[in-house]
Parts: C-alpha cells; structure tokens; sequence
C-alpha cells in the first residue's frame, strides 16, 4: 500500500496542534498551581532545561552538525537547525554586543502561541513561552556552553515582535581528573 502524497505533513500539522494544545493546557495548570508569574517562569523554565538536556542528542543524531567553531555559529545553527526542526520556524539571528557573546533570536511567528490571544491582566508577568530559554540553555550547557537565555520581547505582551536573548556566559571547561 502506498501512502497519499501530503500525507506526512497532515500528521505533522496534527502532532504540532496537539503540543502545541498540551502546551497550553500544562501552562493554564502551572497558573492554576502557583500563585505568583515568578514561580510558573521558574518551573516552565527549569522543565525546559530538562528537555533541552535530553533533546541535544537527538538534535545531534538527526541534523548530522559539525562543530561549531564560534558563539555566531552556534546562535546560527540553533536559529537555522534547530527551531526549523522542532518547531517549523526559522527565527532570525542579530549580535547585539561588540563582543560578540550576546545574540537575539527574533520570531515572526511563534507556534506555541498559536492558540493564544493574550494573556490575562493578572498574568502580566507571565512569560509564557519560558520553556524555550530552558530547552536552549540545557541543549548549550550540555556542549559545554553556559548562556543566560531570557525573553526580551513578548507579542502576547504587546511587543511587535518576540525575541529570546542569548548571552553566552563563558565556555564550561572540560573538567580533567587528576590521579592523587
């Protein structure tokens, strides 16, 4: 039997509804929860730490990348690779520092807020979409890459657009054992 042509990407469309819904559903609960926006911040990142440790391997088994040799490069490749991959967006990429550790990811549009309008006056502080500085900043500490990754611009907070800072912090240096 052979399979109607588009047939792969409904099933796409249909997988990324449905996280995309789940998404919603677990951040609408995480308010539920906690009371304060810091504390839903906090857990939406810390979960996407956790995600972001354990997916950098498939990234790495799936994409077939090289090394990347500097901080532009590997915004680059999280940009170009990585959000096309996981997410279906290609976000674009700007230096925002002369000495070239601090990068913006600017997105057009933002999938896991597709079914958002926006949020509510008492969720003001809520940053939404949190679990992304999570899953890239475990994905870059898992390369030996420590970063601050926070959101700079939010369009559910009214912002024309929505940009996720980088600043890569310094490179994590390979412990070496030494034999007493």
């Amino acid at each position: 039997m052979s399979r109607p042509p588009g047939r792969k990407q409904e099933n796409h469309k249909i997988s990324r509804e449905l996280f995309v819904l789940t998404y919603g559903a677990l951040v609408a609960q995480l308010c539920k929860d906690y009371e304060k926006d810091e504390d839903v911040n906090t857990c939406l990142d810390r979960m996407g730490y956790g995600i972001g440790v354990r997916l950098i391997d498939d990234f790495l088994a799936r994409s077939a990348v090289k090394k990347c040799r500097s901080y532009s490069e590997t915004t680059d490749m999280i940009a170009q690779v990585a959000f096309k991959m996981y997410l279906g967006v290609t976000p674009s990429v700007s230096c925002s520092s002369a000495a070239g550790n601090e990068f913006s990811l600017i997105l057009d549009k933002n999938p896991l807020v597709d079914f958002v309008e926006e949020l509510p006056a008492e969720r003001s502080s809520l940053c939404y979409c949190n679990l992304l500085c999570g899953v890239i900043r475990g994905a870059l500490e898992m390369v030996h890459l420590a970063a601050e990754v926070t959101f700079l611009q939010d369009r559910l907070k009214g912002d024309a657009v929505t940009e996720i800072g980088i600043t890569f912090l310094r490179k994590a240096e390979d412990r070496k054992h030494k034999r007493n």
